[in-house]
């Protein structure tokens, strides 16, 4: 039984905490191929390319490989390896001949190669230790030596095994890959394609996903927790730490740690985590930052599972904290474990089967169905707070911090499977990995409402202490991602807290027609305005007048929810003097409870879902579904009932099909850009032809355009198009100017083309530079922009417009993230605000908008496929009754220093300062 592939070379090694030392940047050591990875049981472990400094860790690794995993992997048996396959093993050249390694506390524990055999086929082989079998190695080995290979060309694996290797067989099956095998005097013969298809990229992501959901359940499932910095004065972080934990009932054992004291809130107190009789799940960290390396090595050295570092002084300090926040998250990574914080404010479970507060905030916030994430431990108090004040209940709750490690990305996976958790709630400072981010929201929030607070939205800024780059895109295309992956993006706490407690206690609207049920005219208009203003629909207003009880509240209710032009019901109650709530707020509680429509209220002003309106939960939580939940003032009701009507729109749109499209050549595009760069290292503007052929290769034709100088130029290639032609300046001083001319269409013969050339370079000043082209007369139609950038952060996105410069002055562009489905290429399409000149606008004639869409479609798929393409732009794309005209081009080329952050391998965010965002 063993997780390595034979083949007819052995494995390597590798250790180091932080990656590899002085010995290993020699030239050519592809540095960017390390990486941070998660096993299957949510523990971690350091891949990187081996070195020939590793020969002794080689030794020691195969010295505790069994005789059995040996064989499989020579077939053969080979007790020892001689010094000359020691050598041969621990050097390579890092392109024909390339080998990863795992290492985990300095030990190598699995090892990865192939040899390339020469026309695009490598021989791929894996040696897994016995001890570490079953953790999804292999996998990951193969993963990230297939991403290695795609970068060198190779383009298929070959291997080789014995057939009772059935565990290495089923690795090969697994992957996703179109596995073809055969048998031959007595091995499995076995050859694959590496080309990440659709099967073998959910795969991955499905790994992942498992992965990063097990490491966070150990920090939420830990059943004895240490708390390391415990202190006996009152006024200190360690004792409020442990006294939090206690108090809140916390179902496991809490081991209080501090050398300087013998009992800590009632508890014996440890001089190290070594020294606690039993096993330690979670430690807590509270101790100076100078101290906390020494601790994450103590921790590894028991067999903790997780790490929550509360303790502040690493990257939001400056440089110094920047080295000992690296430091740190080297060590626990290097060891296994996974990070919370530093500089964070703990995490929560109120799962009664835990009571976990292992945090900083001095209550135990009440059970419920919400799941929350914050990035800053400064207002995760204050968010409790909040959250306990309207009677929202939290099923989890983590304070970040620096981010250092655990992320919002994490906590998505988690709580995707969590049953407790209904609705996730994230407030962001920065996103480390908006791809990643993306595709799993994107997944998640298909069953589960995702609410996003993102704070500096304007500035695009990243706080202190937080490991990433500033997102260069625009502003609108990072709204555009969320919308896409259909999260909620708010503008406040306050507004994310009035959708939550809609969508953790009503149903669903199913539409965006609503009803206003009252008992005060003036807050049922003010409701109706805000409605309109909200993109919602008024079905129905019902006025009961100031005097209304009871009866004339359920009556008018049940009306409303019958009703089946209404989606939604607005309740307005303003108590008349000396009259009781009661009677009202039972007729809500109930209706509420029965609707299968949703309720928000205005009940007495309250904000939150107030005890009257509250009903049983079963589950424990401290409001039922079916509460009715209240705002202080209609508007925020109404504001907050239009963002759930969006949701679930998106929600109910079909996932608009896959984002394939056969007839592309992306290799050819590939390799283009590959000689391209090979020849301009630094990059380059491309030429129209260049571009032409490039678009070419997924089925993008641009038309042909010829450049001139002089009038006998013009004249010439009016011949050679066979006339009936445009002559115009591509100079971008005049194509941004409306009030320039520059353009003469429908030029037929030698007289035309003399003329239009007389008059333009009359009118143009310093004609010389105008950059007239000479182009055949494009069908009448609407002129768009289509365009394409690359941001090191944000990764590929995809604009749309109506060309011209008015777009440029009121921003009116639509933005994806590419690959799209046919549906967001449609709703690109539809969403800026010029659109109705694509659909007959004022008698026009409606364009062949399918051409459009498809070309949209194609055009995000090479930007999706080509990082190196910094930067490309359809200028000018006239679009008729009869189809698409490409008729302007422009773009440029550069080095991609590091693969995107979201790429076709699993990988933890790298230590803070490296290149490669989280």
């Amino acid at each position: 039984m063993s997780e390595e592939q034979p083949d007819q070379a052995p494995a390597q090694g590798s250790a180091g905490e932080e990656g590899p030392g002085p010995a290993s940047e020699s030239p050519g050591y592809p540095a960017h191929w390390e990486a941070d990875v998660l096993l299957r049981d949510g523990h971690t472990a350091h891949l990187r390319p081996v070195r020939p400094e590793d020969a002794e860790l080689l030794r020691e690794f195969y010295s505790r490989v069994s005789d059995e995993s040996k064989y499989y992997r020579f077939f053969a048996p080979m007790p020892t390896l001689s010094a000359r396959d020691v050598t041969r093993f621990t050097t390579v050249d890092h392109h024909d001949r390339v080998a990863l390694v795992l290492t985990v506390a300095d030990r190598m524990i699995a090892i990865g190669r192939y040899d390339s055999l020469g026309h695009g086929q490598a021989e791929v082989a894996f040696l897994v230790e016995d001890a570490h079998q079953r953790r999804g190695i292999a996998q990951l080995l193969l993963e990230h030596l297939a991403q290695a290979g795609r970068e060198r060309g190779i383009e298929k694996f070959v291997a080789e095994t014995l057939p009772a290797n059935k565990k290495m067989i089923q690795v090969f099956a697994d992957a996703g890959y179109h596995v073809s095998r055969g048998f031959e005097e007595g091995v499995v013969h076995l050859e694959f394609p590496i080309d990440p298809t659709d099967t073998a990229i959910g795969v991955m992501q499905d790994r992942e996903h498992r992965a990063e959901a097990a490491s966070i359940a150990t920090f939420f499932n830990a059943r004895s927790v240490a708390v390391i910095g415990a202190s006996r004065r009152r006024d200190t972080i360690g004792q409020a730490l442990v006294r939090h934990l206690v108090l809140g009932d916390y179902s496991g054992r809490v081991y209080a740690v501090n050398p300087t004291s013998e009992s800590v809130a009632g508890l014996p107190s440890y001089d190290s985590v070594s020294d606690i009789p039993g096993e330690v799940d979670l430690a807590v960290i509270a101790v100076p930052a100078d101290a906390v390396p020494d601790v994450v090595l103590d921790c590894a050295a028991k067999g903790v599972n997780g790490l929550v570092v509360i303790s502040s002084g690493f990257a939001e300090a400056g440089p110094d904290g920047w080295a000992r926040q690296r430091r740190m998250l080297g060590l626990a990574r290097s060891y296994g474990l996974r990070v919370i914080g530093p500089n964070c404010l703990g995490i929560v479970n109120t799962d009664p089967e835990f009571n976990l507060n292992a945090s900083l905030a001095p209550v135990m916030p009440q059970r419920g169905r919400v799941g929350f994430f914050s990035q800053s431990g400064a207002l995760g108090t204050a968010i409790l707070e909040t959250a306990s004040a309207r009677g929202l209940g939290i099923s989890t709750f983590v304070s970040a911090g620096n981010r250092a490690d655990v992320s919002g990305n994490d906590l998505l996976q988690y709580w995707e499977e969590d049953p407790a958790t209904e609705v996730i709630l994230l407030y962001l400072e920065s996103i480390g990995n908006p791809r990643k981010f993306s595709r799993i929201s994107r997944r998640v929030s298909r069953h589960k409402p995702i609410v996003v607070v993102r704070s500096g939205r304007s500035t695009q800024g990243v706080p202190m202490g937080h490991a990433v780059r500033a997102i260069g895109a625009p502003q609108p295309a990072v709204d555009a991602m969320f919308k896409q992956a259909g999260v909620i993006l708010v503008d406040s706490l306050d507004e994310m807290f009035d959708v939550a407690q809609l969508l953790a206690h009503q149903p669903l609207p199913r539409g965006s027609r609503v009803a206003l049920v009252g008992n005060s005219d003036a807050i049922g208009l003010l409701a109706a305005d805000a409605a309109s203003a909200n993109g919602l629909r008024v079905a129905k207003s019902v006025a009961l007048g100031s005097e209304a009880g009871a009866e004339a509240y359920e009556d008018a209710l049940d009306e409303a929810i019958d009703d089946e032009d209404v989606d939604a019901v607005v309740a307005i109650y303003i108590p008349p003097l000396d009259v009781s709530s009661e009677a009202v707020a039972n007729v809500l509680a109930s209706v509420g409870e029965q609707s299968d429509k949703p309720i928000v209220s205005t009940f007495l002003g309250a904000r939150g879902v107030p005890e009257l309106l509250r009903v049983p939960d079963l589950a424990g939580n401290v409001a039922g579904r079916g509460s009715v939940p209240s705002y202080s003032a209609v508007e925020s009701a109404v504001r907050a009932l239009a963002r759930v009507v969006e949701y679930a729109a998106w929600v109910d749109k079909p996932e608009g099909g896959g984002t394939q499209i056969e007839d592309i050549d992306a290799s050819t595009a590939k390799r283009m850009l590959g000689r391209i760069l090979i020849a301009s290292p630094e990059g380059r503007e491309l030429g129209h032809e260049e571009l032409a052929a490039l678009l070419a290769c997924y089925g993008i034709d641009v038309w042909d355009r010829i450049p001139v100088a002089t009038l006998d130029e013009a004249l010439d290639a009016g011949e050679r198009l066979g006339w009936n032609v445009v002559l115009k300046g591509t100079a971008p001083r005049l194509r941004t100017r409306p009030d320039q001319a520059h353009l003469w269409r429908n030029i037929d013969d030698a007289d035309e083309m003399a003329e239009a050339w007389e008059a333009l370079t009359a009118m143009i000043d310093d004609p010389g530079t105008a950059g007239f082209v000479v182009q055949r007369m494009a069908a009448p139609g609407v002129p768009v922009d289509i365009g394409g950038v690359e941001d090191p952060l944000f990764g590929p996105t995809v604009s749309f417009s109506i060309a011209g410069a008015l777009t440029d002055l009121v921003g009116d562009r639509a933005y994806r993230i590419p690959p799209i489905t046919p549906l967001e290429s449609a709703e690109m399409v539809r969403e800026i605000r010029a659109a109705p000149l694509l659909f007959g606008f004022r008698g026009s004639p409606e364009v062949d908008v399918a051409a459009l869409q498809d070309l949209l479609r194609r055009f995000a798929a090479l930007k999706n496929d080509l990082p190196q393409l910094s930067a490309i732009d359809l200028g000018l794309v006239q679009v008729s009754e009869h189809g698409v005209c490409v008729l302007s081009v422009s773009g440029a080329v550069a080095p991609v220093p590091d693969v995107r952050s979201d790429w076709f391998t699993r990988r933890l965010n790298s230590h803070p300062g490296d290149t490669l965002p989280g």
